[in-house]
């Protein structure tokens, strides 16, 4: 279910938070259970079952890592169940890839091909795994007990906010709060504002910027001008951004409703002045989760210079197939790993004394570079846009010239995308505590301001809405 439809928004979230205030004690965590099922099974389908099932063996496995930990048998039974979740993940989303990869080989050598099985991707299943994971390996850490009860165990691995497209929350990170947590009118004030922005942004920004990102990135590298492609890659660097940040906002806005602090998982990514920087703003809760599951195992930053560079590499080409199972994400996951290893050579220290508009050049560069390689369907379409963004396209005639592209509402779209990829609005609310009252209490004119904008927006936004502008997440698909 789309946090953007009218099904969402006007029915299942009213109805679900009635019920869930009405209800009391522990019948308020089987009600979000019980909806969050129903939350997944409407586009799910017998993929409902799957999930139900590794929830089972997931919590089932976690108690008795629990029960013998620091023994041998806790060990073995957590590579155990850690390879069953990377199994399901490598049947649905890797084994057509493999097999495919494996063809051309096979052609090559003039061999039989092996039968390319057809199969259905259940949605969110990366996030859901790496949710797994994290909960039988803090569990056998000991940054956290097991749930003895199935429903705290489900509520954690099947919470709607967050199951679909993250953030990714470590079980140690919530634990505290499956059992008890604070429901305050302040609190699920601050999830409403928070709902809305997130709406806002994936409705009136990201949304509108789709549409040239997608005709253009459609049309034949015979046709791509420079200023396709310039508009193209310019609109999809908005989209992404404000497309995934927009659905972090509204699960974190969605779970203060309900009581739960989730980890911020975007920190204003296009300002950074380094890669390191980037990652450190982007996508966070990945970004951390590959730090302490794979990074650190691998040895971190403690081994040779070449073995700290060998496992940032390989954490990036992870990185990349968990996006996707398509080699041009696994390039754009390369690609961000060789910048970071490039930094760590020496371009630090010339990014740390140059200007930082400069440094922002750069890394906006290297990332629109990289977004051309995670939009596209294929190496030689992401060259080929490359190549045309630089003045070496066809520049064929065809029906829709880049100029066509530029509406007023487009316009208009991209100006709120360039002004909200900076911390402009957190600028001004401190101003405006600044101004306030002695408790940091915004000025009256300041918080009716706000007020009104965020009406505002949550006006557009269901307008747009209700014309059925809507679409899919980007991060549906992982």
């Amino acid at each position: 279910m789309l946090f953007t439809e009218p099904t969402f928004l006007f029915g299942f979230l009213p109805i679900l938070l009635a019920l869930y205030y009405l209800a009391r004690g522990r019948s308020r965590n089987w009600l979000l259970v019980a909806a969050s099922v129903l939350f997944y099974a409407r586009d799910g389908g017998a993929f409902t079952g799957l999930i139900l099932g590794s929830i089972v063996v997931n919590a089932a496995a976690a108690v008795q890592i629990d029960r013998l930990h620091g023994t041998p048998a806790a060990a073995r039974l957590l590579r155990v169940v850690v390879v069953l979740n990377l199994l399901s993940l490598g049947v649905f989303k890797y084994l057509g890839f493999i097999i495919s990869n494996a063809n051309a080989v096979l052609n090559s050598l003039s061999l039989e091909p092996l039968t390319t099985p057809v199969l259905l991707l259940p949605i969110g299943i990366s996030f859901f795994t790496f949710h797994s994971i994290s909960y039988v390996v803090d569990v056998h850490r000991r940054r956290a007990t097991a749930q003895k009860g199935p429903v705290s165990a489900a509520l954690y691995l099947l919470l709607f906010p967050q199951l679909i497209a993250g953030p990714i929350i470590r079980y140690h990170e919530i634990v505290a709060q499956l059992g008890s947590r604070p429901h305050t009118t302040a609190g699920f004030a601050i999830g409403v504002r928070r709902f809305i922005v997130g709406l806002a942004k994936k409705v009136l920004v990201a949304g509108i910027v789709a549409g040239p990102a997608d005709a253009i990135f459609a049309l034949p590298p015979e046709q791509l001008t420079a200023a396709h492609a310039w508009l193209a890659v310019s609109c999809y660097t908005l989209q992404i951004y404000f497309d995934f940040s927009g659905y972090s906002d509204m699960a974190i806005g969605l779970g203060r409703m309900f009581g739960f602090t989730f980890p911020e998982n975007f920190r204003y990514p296009y300002v950074a002045t380094s890669i390191q920087d980037f990652w450190r703003r982007w996508h966070m809760t990945l970004s951390s989760w590959f730090r302490d599951y794979v990074y650190i195992p691998l040895g971190g930053s403690r081994r040779s210079t070449r073995r700290v560079y060998l496992n940032l590499t390989a954490v990036f080409f992870l990185c990349g197939l968990w996006h996707g199972a398509r080699w041009t994400f696994v390039i754009w996951g390369l690609l961000h790993g060789l910048f970071l290893v490039l930094e760590r050579v020496g371009l630090d220290r010339w990014l740390t004394s140059a200007p930082r508009a400069l440094a922002r050049m750069y890394v906006l560069a290297v990332v629109m570079v990289g977004w051309v390689f995670f939009r596209a369907g294929s190496f030689s379409a992401a060259m080929a846009m490359l190549g045309a963004m630089v003045g070496a396209g066809g520049g064929q005639p065809t029906t829709y010239a880049a100029s066509w592209h530029l509406t007023p509402e487009l316009l208009l779209a991209i100006l709120a995308g360039v002004v909200g990829s900076a911390p402009v609005i957190p600028m001004l609310a401190r101003l405006a505590a600044r101004s306030g009252e002695s408790d940091g209490t915004p000025a009256g004119p300041w918080a009716v301001g706000a007020t009104v904008a965020l009406v505002a927006l949550l006006a557009a936004s269901i307008t747009l809405v209700a014309r059925g502008t809507f679409s899919p997440f980007i991060y549906f698909r992982f």
